[in-house]
């Protein structure tokens, strides 16, 4: 893969420093909640303290014996609550760490859904990706470690992926706060909807899968007016999914 001309999007080339405050563990009062998703070892939780300034607030989740990390920062006047959710290599719930992060995602509805990646071992990371993109229509890809990248002779073509993907991209190597400001503000364009998503989906499905989705996605609706994926969750159902079935009946799907 070509590296583009330019190393951060375009959205992202009038940052103002000015208008960022860190604000560590204060995630009280937020407009916005971000979700940081990802692999193990992309560098997600470097991203998030350079987000945060260094300081989280950690707990477990409800019920579970995974961690919880939460941080908040202010940009522009606005307050952004962060939620770092558990490393996983996907979504399909087979372990309490693929539980939380899919239903954080599914049923908290983050504003935006920050996607942490590894730039040197981009083709790993892109199953959880795709995955993510099935559920949210606001996500912005943290193309992290890119200097190891570079070291190794890998090239990305930027351009050419967030086309592919339908979202945007932003280069950083977050140890070292490079590529952070540009994050930031693309976040905030994103939450603020200035910034629109065609997310990747699903396509060339069989048509009597597609049929079967269609009509179970029409009901879920009729029965749940304000369920949100329910495409999704149409899929997941057909695939015999407890934890989505145990979702439904809890009312969880809802909240």
């Amino acid at each position: 893969m070509k590296k583009s001309s330019n190393s951060v999007c375009d959205t992202c080339a009038h940052f103002n420093p000015d208008g960022l405050k860190k604000l560590g563990i204060k995630t009280s009062d937020f407009d916005f909640v971000v979700a940081l998703a990802g692999n193990p070892n992309t560098g997600k939780s470097t991203v998030f303290n350079a987000l945060t300034g260094l300081r989280q607030h950690t707990g477990n989740w409800p019920g579970k014996t995974v961690t919880r990390a939460e941080g908040a920062f202010e940009y522009n006047q606005q307050k952004f609550k962060l939620i770092d959710l558990p490393g996983t290599y996907s979504l399909l719930s087979t372990s309490e760490d693929e539980e939380v992060a899919r239903n954080f995602i599914l049923f908290g509805k983050p504003t935006v859904t920050v996607i942490v990646v590894d730039a040197s071992r981009l083709e790993r990371n892109l199953n959880l990706v795709l995955q993510i993109l099935e559920i949210t229509n606001k996500a912005v890809l943290c193309l992290n470690l890119i200097d190891e990248a570079e070291r190794n002779n890998i090239q990305i073509n930027t351009r050419i992926l967030a086309k592919d993907l339908g979202i945007p991209i932003v280069p950083t190597n977050a140890r070292l706060q490079k590529g952070i400001p540009e994050l930031i503000q693309t976040i905030s364009e994103l939450a603020n909807n200035k910034i629109k998503c065609k997310p990747r989906r699903i396509k060339n499905i069989p048509k009597d899968i597609e049929k079967a989705v269609q009509e179970l996605s029409s009901a879920l609706e009729q029965e749940y007016p304000a369920i949100t994926n329910s495409r999704w969750i149409a899929f997941r159902l057909l695939e015999g999914d407890t934890q989505i079935i145990e979702s439904l009946e809890s009312g969880e799907i809802l909240a």
